[in-house]
């Protein structure tokens, strides 16, 4: 069986390129991206951060007039969602790295630059925010220099546009120079080809099932034909555009939407087209299945928090992973016992439900009536999220609080016993000398001899001068202190307030 051919004579042709925007969360990427294609994703997009990898088609006229096709893809910006940029990096041709003309060079950036050198393709810099007070070109293009980043006219080849993504400016130069760049990587592809590519989403849509949104780098993807990914296929009857609009065929480089997958592809995997079901069947007879688990090594000497994540795509249980990877304790650990996509359902619940202190998160998924109303009945917490950032929050302060307590010593000076009055009762009366430090009233002990611990002890009484006082800070004094040691002349009390950390 053929997989990748068709029985027709090849048809090399010029492949539009599919570019990726890179770059600092708040840059303007998206801002980018919605004034090119005239939506409006950033006010769609809960607290306007751009959570999903998303792909668009826009038409372009270059300045000599010629008529051009460029596939954008819209990464996420947030730190948590790193792989889904690297998806975004190594599925695209060019990259737009975004740089803002006020703040420069962030970390982010250099991460963004990482992905683009890694994926080993071409990228344009954009510098954008020039509308703003505080633009300054020039600084920005140093400090690019500062890190390396050559462009052109600044001692290298990199090319670069000023823009403001807000107002339009610039883009049209933009637009140029990433179809020039792709003109220069000689991109092709046979549209006579079975489709291949690679599926950069995966969700479950509520009312239609497993869906994917793929991009076809090679061959056309015709109605009526059979996709497969991994050990997962789905019949070609449902294919959308980036607009929703139904579609018979895909052709090079153009994102669609694929509706009836037997589950979920994995995100970031190839996809190759046959002819039927029959031969989908076949061709996935002997893959081996894969499960969406997490395999989480865990210290079992540790208190556990065990987590089950809900996610509306494969991608999003990826960030939330890479948040739950940040949390280092020596104290507690987490044990992701599930995942999922989809709405929080019963089975979740029951899942749950014996397992000590577990906790449901979901993230853009809704909480199904039966399942919280069989959660407040076994007392199962389940917490929703929207926004990346407000999960990272809530995340970090919820295991923090499961956190074990650990009492700690903090010392607060060193006394030496100079007179040993009496003792009555554990209570010694005696006379010292504060060497560091202070003592204060009330204060646990520590009490050695030759540096070797022999007990403890509280001050139950301390003198100076003849007159009581609650703390001394420097010379001799008087006190009590109530104690099981043997406590002699020589040995040194070490006062410590004990800590709650």
């Amino acid at each position: 069986m053929a997989k990748n051919k068709k029985t027709t004579t090849p048809n090399v042709v010029k492949r539009p390129p599919v570019v990726v925007v890179m770059g600092h969360i708040d840059h303007g990427k998206s801002t980018l991206l919605d004034t090119i294609r005239k939506s409006n994703i950033v006010d769609g997009e809960a607290g306007g951060i751009t959570q999903h990898l998303s792909a668009y088609v826009v038409p372009h006229k270059t300045s000599e007039g010629a008529e051009e096709t460029i596939t954008f893809l819209d990464t996420p910006g947030h730190e948590a969602f790193q792989k889904m940029r690297l998806r975004g990096a190594d599925v695209a041709d060019v990259a737009i790295l975004m740089v803002s003309a006020e703040d420069g060079v962030k970390p982010q950036t250099l991460e963004a630059l990482e992905s683009i050198k890694a994926a080993d393709i071409p990228y344009v810099v954009a510098i954008n925010k020039i509308d703003k007070p505080g633009a300054d070109i020039q600084r920005t293009k140093n400090t690019l220099i500062e890190h390396e980043i050559y462009i052109e006219g600044m001692g290298g080849d990199v090319p670069w546009a000023a823009i403001s993504a807000k107002k339009g400016e610039g883009i049209d130069e933009l637009l140029d120079l990433v179809v020039l760049a792709a003109d220069l990587a000689e991109l092709q592809g046979d549209t006579n080809a079975l489709a291949t590519g690679k599926v950069i989403e995966a969700k479950i849509d509520p009312k239609r099932g497993n869906t994917a949104t793929l991009i076809v780098t090679n061959g056309t993807l015709e109605s009526g034909q059979c996709v497969v990914s991994g050990d997962t296929y789905s019949p070609v009857r449902i294919m959308e555009d980036f607009q929703g609009k139904t579609v018979r065929e895909a052709g090079l480089s153009t994102p669609v939407r694929i509706v009836g997958f037997t589950d979920i592809p994995e995100v970031g995997a190839e996809f190759y087209t046959v002819a039927n079901k029959k031969e989908a069947e076949s061709a996935i007879a002997t893959a081996e299945h894969h499960e969406h688990k997490v395999v989480t090594k865990v210290d079992t000497s540790l208190p556990v928090v065990p987590l089950l994540i809900k996610a509306d795509v494969l991608g999003t249980i990826e960030a939330i992973q890479h948040e739950l990877d940040k949390f280092e304790s020596d104290r507690i650990t987490v044990k992701v016992i599930d995942t999922g996509v989809g709405d929080i359902n019963v089975n979740d619940v029951q899942n749950v439900s014996a397992t000590k202190d577990a906790i449901i998160v979901g993230f853009n998924v809704k909480v199904e009536r039966p399942a919280q109303d069989l959660a407040d009945r076994l007392e199962v917490e389940i917490d929703t999220f929207s926004i990346i950032y407000e999960l990272s929050e809530w995340l970090n302060t919820a295991l923090k609080d499961r956190t074990p307590k650990k009492e700690e010593r903090v010392e607060t000076g060193k006394a030496k016993i100079l007179k040993h009055f009496s003792v009555q009762k554990n209570l010694h009366v005696m006379g010292g000398r504060v060497d560091e430090g202070s003592i204060k009233l009330g204060q646990n002990v520590k009490i050695t001899r030759r540096d070797i611990e022999i007990g403890t002890g509280i001050i139950k009484n301390l003198q100076q001068g003849k007159s009581d006082v609650s703390q001394i800070v420097e010379g001799e004094f008087g006190m009590q202190i109530e104690t099981r040691a043997d406590i002699a002349p020589g040995d040194y009390l070490i006062p410590f307030d004990i800590v709650i950390t």
